[in-house]
């Protein structure tokens, strides 16, 4: 029996033509690696559709262009290849091509003092273009931390002088007296309230970049905010933690800063945009701070 070719009706001309900014899929599951660690990721790719006489693009070619990043460290070098693909496979329909490609990378962190560490959760998406113009990539990056209210801090510290008022006004005070009743309970009559917060920052990458400066970006931006989520700890490196909190009081509007500071710093980062947000454990709202510089969003969509 003869082989007829199978119809492709995506070859149609459109009923009612207009060129399209973005076609393609989202949501597709792909692993790959992510500092030498297995990600689940999620994957939208697509590409613009500017031949207005075209009734479709093929979408079969882009999922089939997703394995070269298979199981592998995904890098912006991958990805530009990818893109590269989605328009050789689209030739005379598209003139740009999207991928983003994210998940939660999993990054062992030590505690502060013990020798004992832990996985940490990373959520982030590599949001990238590919058109006439080269390529362009904005890594998305969420890092949790701990924020302590100075001005609860400065609170808690006036109860404290007036508990030690009412405890030592009428008697002579000794040396061990004093320390004697700071370690108990009667001595931190109250604590300032701490909540955990959220970095969520989109770095437009310089230029030239062959892989992924993931771990080099939480790195900083842990260190600009003095207070990084732990994993497993001792009591040492909780009251490691305790130390590290009272000594980086923070308004929402110090993190801003101290993120704004550190991405500047940074010489894998173009722009950015960044948003900080302290889970108020005093309101029943948050408190959030943005910041930005040299930030156009890339063209991405």
């Amino acid at each position: 029996m003869a082989q007829h070719p199978l119809a492709d009706v995506a070859d149609d001309t459109a009923t009612l033509g207009g060129s399209l900014p973005w076609v393609g899929m989202e949501s597709i599951a792909l692993p790959f690696q992510v500092a030498g660690r297995p990600v689940n990721g999620r994957i939208s790719a697509g590409v613009s559709l500017d031949d207005p006489s075209a009734r479709g693009i093929h979408m079969s070619r882009l999922y089939l262009a997703l394995a070269a990043l298979e199981d592998r460290e995904v890098s912006v070098a991958g990805v530009s290849s990818v893109l590269e693909a989605f328009l050789a496979s689209h030739e005379g329909l598209s003139e740009a091509a999207f991928l983003d490609v994210g998940g939660d990378a999993l990054l062992r962190r030590p505690a502060l003092v013990s020798p004992l560490s832990g996985w940490k959760a990373y959520p982030f998406t590599l949001r990238s273009r590919r058109d006439a113009g080269g390529v362009q990539a904005v890594l998305d990056l969420t890092v949790g931390y701990s924020s302590t209210c100075p001005c609860s801090a400065a609170l808690a510290r006036q109860l404290i002088q007036r508990a030690f008022d009412e405890e030592f006004a009428h008697a002579p005070v000794t040396r061990d007296q004093v320390r004697a009743w700071l370690g108990s309970e009667q001595g931190i009559p109250a604590t300032p309230h701490s909540q955990r917060s959220q970095a969520h920052v989109s770095v437009r990458l310089a230029d030239g970049l062959d892989g992924l400066p993931l771990v080099a970006l939480v790195d900083s931006i842990e260190k600009a905010l003095g207070t990084a989520l732990q994993t497993a700890v001792k009591r040492i490196d909780e009251q490691a933690f305790a130390r590290a909190n009272g000594q980086n009081l923070m308004f929402c509007e110090d993190a801003a800063r101290r993120l704004h500071h550190a991405l500047r710093q940074h010489e894998a980062v173009q722009g950015f945009r960044s948003r900080v947000v302290h889970a108020e454990s005093l309101h029943a709202h948050d408190a959030v701070a943005h910041s930005e510089w040299n930030w156009t969003g890339g063209g991405l969509r």
